[in-house]
This record gives C-alpha cells, sequence and structure tokens, in this order.
C-alpha cells in the first residue's frame, strides 16, 4: 500500500502539472472560436440624440404615399429596428455561416394634425401597402474564419426579396464580394487600433477608428466609430441586376418642391437616393462581443453625379428618404454585456484560474512524494552507504519484533521412593509439604520418552536436566504417574 500511495502522488502531481501547462496553451485556443450556437436578438429604437431618448418621433421618414399625390411629403415618426442572428449551414470548425435577418418598422407616426397613428405590418405572403409599418427587410449571410471572425468569402450574399416556394435563395440574393470588414461581432483580442467595419446599406467597407476604452454596466469596453462615405445606392444593383425599387425616381420639379431660374413647374427631375452613416460600437476586448451601438443613419435623395449641366436648383436639391439615430436598447446591451462577461470568466478560468491551481496543487504533491521518498530511505538506512548497526532493511523493517525475558532455568528435583507424588500435577502438593513453594514462572509439563540426557520443552523454551532413572525402579514410578 505504501508503494501504491507513493506511485499515486506522483502520477497526479505530473498530470496537475501537464495539465497546468496543457489547458491554456491548446485547450483555451478552442473557446477562442465564434460558437456554433450562436444566436442573438438585438433591437435598436430612434432617439433624437446620443443621451437624449425622451422624444417620442425623433425619425423622419419619406412619405412613400405620397408619390401619388401633388407634392411630395416627409413623415415624422419613431422607428425600431430589429435583428436576430443565427449560425446556419455550411458551418464546421473552421468555418460559421451567420445569418442575419433585419428590419427596420415604424413604431407610431404623428400626422399632419397631431394625431399618433401605430401603423400594422402586413403578413409575409401578402400584399402591402404605402401605409404598412414595414419599411425595409433583408437577409444577410456571410461565413466567418471561427479564429478571426473575418469574412472568409464561402458565403456572402444579402437577399432583398422574399423567397416563394420553389425558389432557390440564390435567385432573390445578390452576391457580396471583397467584403472583409467585422460586422456581428469583432476578433478576439481586440487591440486600441483601426479595424474594417462593413456596412450592409452601402454594402462597403469603412474604417472603424479607435476612440477611447471606458466601462459599460462595469466592463471595459473599447468604443470605434465608422464613418461610411456616401454612396449612390442606386448603382447597388438586386438580384435581377436593376436598380432597387425606390433607389430611383422621376416627378416633375414642382412635386419635389423645386423652383429656380431655369426649372419649369412641369420639368420631369429624377433624383437617385444616396446614403452615409456614422456607425459606433462598443466592444468588449477579449471575446470582439459587440455591447452597444450607435448609429446616425442618413439616407436622401439628390441629383446623380455627371448632372452639373443642369440648373444649380436642381443639382443642388436634397430631400430627406431616412434620417434616423438609432440606440441598442438597455434590454439588449444588458443581454450582451452578460453574455460578454460570461465569456470572459470563461476564458479566464481556463486561461488563468485553472492553470494556476493545477499547477500549485501538481507541484505540492511532487514535493510531498519526494519528501516521503527521502524519510523512507532514511528511515530504511539507505540514505548511507553502509547499513546501521545490522537494522532490519525492506520488508523486515514492516514487521514488528517483539521479545520475551526468558524464565530462569530450575532443576526439578526427583522422588527416589517410586511415589507417585514425585511428579505430576500433586508435585506441588508433595513440594509445598517439603516446604519448597515453586515460583509462578515454574509450571509442569508431560514428559517425553527420550533416550537422551538432554530434553527441551519447546513449550516454554525451557531446559531440563534430570538424572537417568534406576532401570531396576517399576516403570510407574519411573515415569513419575500411574496407569
Amino acid at each position: 500500500m505504501r508503494r501504491l500511495g507513493m506511485a499515486l502522488l506522483a502520477f497526479f502531481g505530473i498530470a496537475c502539472i501537464a495539465a497546468a501547462i496543457t489547458i491554456p496553451t491548446y485547450l483555451v485556443p478552442k473557446l477562442k472560436v465564434v460558437p456554433l450556437d450562436l444566436d442573438i436578438t438585438s433591437d435598436s429604437t430612434s432617439i433624437a440624440a446620443l443621451n437624449n431618448t425622451g422624444e417620442r418621433f425623433p425619425a423622419v421618414i419619406f412619405d412613400r404615399c405620397s408619390v401619388s399625390e401633388d407634392r411630395a411629403k416627409l413623415l415624422t415618426v419613431s422607428l425600431k429596428q430589429q435583428r436576430r442572428s443565427v449560425v446556419v449551414d455550411p458551418s464546421d470548425a473552421d468555418q460559421a455561416t451567420i445569418q442575419a435577418g433585419q428590419s427596420v418598422l415604424v413604431d407610431r407616426i404623428r400626422e399632419e394634425n397631431g394625431e399618433e397613428v401605430h401603423p400594422t405590418v402586413a403578413p409575409a405572403d401578402s400584399e402591402r401597402t404605402c401605409r404598412d409599418g414595414l419599411l425595409t427587410a433583408n437577409i444577410d449571410r456571410v461565413s466567418l474564419d471561427r479564429k478571426t471572425s473575418a469574412p472568409n468569402g464561402v458565403i456572402s450574399s444579402l437577399q432583398m426579396e422574399a423567397d416563394p416556394e420553389g425558389v432557390p435563395v440564390e435567385d432573390v440574393s445578390v452576391r457580396l464580394d471583397d467584403r472583409k470588414g467585422f460586422q456581428y461581432k469583432f476578433g478576439f483580442d481586440v487591440q486600441k487600433q483601426d479595424y474594417y467595419y462593413y456596412d450592409l446599406n452601402t454594402r462597403a467597407d469603412a474604417v472603424a477608428k479607435f476612440v477611447e476604452e471606458t466601462t459599460i454596466n462595469g466592463l471595459k469596453v473599447y468604443h470605434f466609430r465608422a464613418d461610411v462615405p456616401e454612396t449612390d445606392i442606386s448603382n447597388l444593383p438586386n438580384p435581377q441586376g436593376e436598380a432597387p425599387l425606390g433607389t430611383i425616381l422621376t416627378m416633375p420639379a414642382e412635386w419635389w418642391g423645386i423652383t429656380g431660374q431655369g426649372v419649369r413647374p412641369n420639368t420631369p427631375v429624377t433624383m437617385h437616393r444616396h446614403a452615409a452613416a456614422v456607425r459606433n460600437v462598443w466592444v468588449e476586448p477579449v471575446t470582439g462581443t459587440i455591447v452597444d451601438g450607435y448609429e446616425e443613419q442618413h439616407q436622401y435623395f439628390k441629383s446623380p453625379d455627371g448632372t452639373e449641366d443642369l440648373p444649380e436648383a436642381i443639382t443642388g436639391f436634397q430631400m430627406d428618404a431616412l434620417k434616423a439615430n438609432f440606440k441598442l436598447t438597455d434590454q439588449t446591451v444588458s443581454e450582451q454585456t452578460d453574455r460578454a462577461k460570461e465569456y470572459v470568466n470563461l476564458l479566464k478560468w481556463g486561461g488563468t484560474y485553472v492553470p494556476i491551481i493545477l499547477g500549485v496543487l501538481g507541484a505540492l504533491l511532487l514535493i510531498l512524494w519526494g519528501w516521503l521518498t527521502f524519510r523512507g530511505r532514511d528511515d530504511d538506512g539507505t540514505g548511507n552507504d553502509a547499513p546501521r548497526g545490522g537494522a532490519p532493511t525492506g520488508d523486515e523493517a514492516a514487521e514488528p519484533v517483539y521479545t520475551t525475558p526468558e524464565a530462569p532455568t530450575e532443576v526439578l528435583g526427583t522422588d527416589t521412593s517410586g511415589s507417585p507424588a514425585g511428579r505430576g500435577p500433586g508435585a506441588t502438593a508433595s513440594a509445598a509439604a517439603g516446604g519448597a513453594a515453586l515460583s509462578a514462572d515454574e509450571y509442569w509439563a508431560p514428559e517425553t520418552p527420550t533416550t537422551t540426557a538432554e530434553r527441551v520443552d519447546t513449550e516454554a523454551d525451557t531446559i531440563v536436566f534430570e538424572p537417568i532413572p534406576d532401570p531396576e525402579a517399576p516403570s510407574a514410578s519411573r515415569h513419575g504417574r500411574t496407569d
């Protein structure tokens, strides 16, 4: 058992130290990947400005119903932006394909008379009117390298229309080439430097510049800001290779409200829809989780490039199509913060706490093993070149040796008269009668017939010497008993 215990101490000590080295160098990198069970729902609402959420109608949109009226109109509204991101196929050990369905909804409208209206959203398979609450909707699909979180180019598409039953998704989607920026999460171990950030509205990468380090709900985060340059989104084709619906609009100058020199009320004026944005994200640096977001979106109609020969009243005209500042809701920020904290703690335990605990435990076990080994060698006398004083070695040391003092040897008298009382149990009484009492360690044992003069009592370890009996004496008397 001692040898087994010593072996187990050494085994577990070495195993703990090996695990302390293996976990941070091999297992933790396995945790630093885009999870395949990722499922995130995030909500944003329109606000007047950052840290100003009191305005009930902070956004402006183009009134789609006004295309059938005499003049273009704008609506003051409150908007909601919803997005759900999940992992879909093809995904494996090396890549994760993110599918993100996102929509912008009109939550409430303030009419010209001040009345508040809450539009409804028609079912997906029904016809929508210009008063429908759904403003835009699309589905983004992108494959990411699970280690870097950057697009790998395998899947990169934007679905802009509903896919009827039997119609392949590819037929209602457009391919997004040369995509390299982060979008739904940053990579692991984010640094205080610039990164590419992908803007889906303009289908382009923008540079996200590091702004500052701050905290949100007690969590350290890095603030990045990306300025998305103006883009003519009519140049971004739909699945049919044409300008997306609503990005090119030709109406009379009067309808636009354009007046000026060289402009007649009924002059057809074509405007293209442009987009620009400023996107702010707050990223937890260890995991790359986007904890908070604030974006300033601005889409507007203006004269396209190459029309400089038109009257200045036309080339200098601009009308908002969408102007809104979106901020992630407090609930979404709280959920993202909790998710990031949980992930950070998991990496800390795997990369720091567990290796330290295992390393210390392994060292203590090996120290204990070494101490017990040295002590055992010292007790066995094997610590020196020669044994000391004939001390037992090996298995002998484990077996105790007991010694008992020898009883004094005494010569018992012989009754030569042949009396039966000369020996046997009655000898004690005879001796007492003779005045010679036996000591406590003297007792009688049956005599074993022998022809030798020396007989050993193996029961008492006592050597007894007696005279050779007379051959002529009776047999019973000679043996000290009668039949």
